[in-house]
């Protein structure tokens, strides 16, 4: 009886054929490019069929590929059918997400995003929970996990949607008493707004060249949302989102050189949400806006 191919290594086949590349399929599948490579080495063993032609750019279908690919998508919309099926939930949209994000994502960026997917669909109920706390990606707390790193746990399908610029802003009012800092000297001689027990402002100084220390913050919070008021208030210089600083005409930018990490930006659900019609849909718009977010904070 000759072998039959498993779904995972069709899914692979079909990310690639798709994207165009390992790099746009493990994007959107979440996975590592070794290991979509192993997929379609081991799919295309397993066919005795050359699927892919190799080039600088990229891959390609060969004209086996090109001749299986329509059977894959029926395979993939089959076994979608089968898992919504299982779940008793195929055309049933109305119910409740539940999403959690950071606080400056949940306070400046889901609010119109969030009434964008209810005026699509409003049999589906929307929780918002604000938090940067990582026990939040057990997903018995939330359906839907927006976070500035990756996660690891083990049974998730993740993506990277993009980053987000930071940058260093202070209040006009600040500019106007104390000068604006036109080196990392200067800066030394100005107040800065940071975190108390969190050390990620610390950690990107020094890795941009600072030797930054605690003593340097002249007003600490862990409170992002507090920390960024304490900026907007006049305390001193802080750090944030480009696309939130920018937008702020209260604000000014503050530009020494400095090589500031950018955020990133990933969308994370269990692997369960793939058997939720309504998490899908929730999950496929915020993927949507989150990745137009990034891409014109970038330019």
């Amino acid at each position: 009886m000759e072998k039959t191919p498993n779904w995972s290594l069709f899914e692979a086949f079909l990310a690639v054929a798709e994207g165009g590349s390992l790099s746009e399929a493990a994007r959107v599948l979440g996975t590592s490019q070794p290991t979509l490579g192993r997929h379609i080495a081991a799919l295309e063993q397993d066919l005795g069929l050359e699927l892919f032609q190799r080039h600088p750019k990229g891959l390609s279908l060969t004209e086996e590929g090109l001749t299986i690919l329509p059977r894959a998508r029926q395979m993939r919309e089959a076994v979608n059918g089968i898992a919504l099926a299982a779940a008793g939930r195929e055309a049933d949209l109305s119910g409740t997400v539940r999403v959690t994000a950071s606080e400056m994502l949940s306070f400046f960026h889901l609010p119109a995003m969030i009434a964008r997917i209810r005026t699509a669909h409003p049999e589906i109920q929307i929780e918002l929970v604000p938090s940067d706390l990582t026990s939040n990606l057990l997903f018995r707390e939330a359906d839907i996990a927006i976070r500035m790193y990756r996660p690891t746990q083990l049974d998730l399908v993740t993506r990277h949607l993009g980053d987000l610029p930071i940058r260093m802003f202070a209040a006009r009012r600040y500019i106007d008493e104390r000068g604006t800092p036109r080196s990392a000297d200067d800066l030394r001689r100005h107040d800065i707004v940071g975190y108390d027990a969190n050390e990620a402002i610390i950690s990107g100084m020094r890795m941009a060249g600072l030797p930054a220390e605690r003593g340097w913050f002249g007003v600490r919070c862990d409170n992002n949302l507090a920390n960024w008021a304490l900026v907007r208030a006049g305390c001193g210089i802080g750090f944030g989102q480009a696309v939130v600083g920018l937008s702020d005409p209260e604000l000014v930018e503050i530009d020494i050189g400095l090589p500031l990490p950018p955020l990133e930006v990933w969308l994370t659900a269990h692997e369960a949400m793939r058997r939720s019609a309504r998490v899908r849909r929730v999950w496929d718009r915020l993927a949507d806006d989150l990745g137009a977010l990034c891409r014109s904070a970038e330019t």
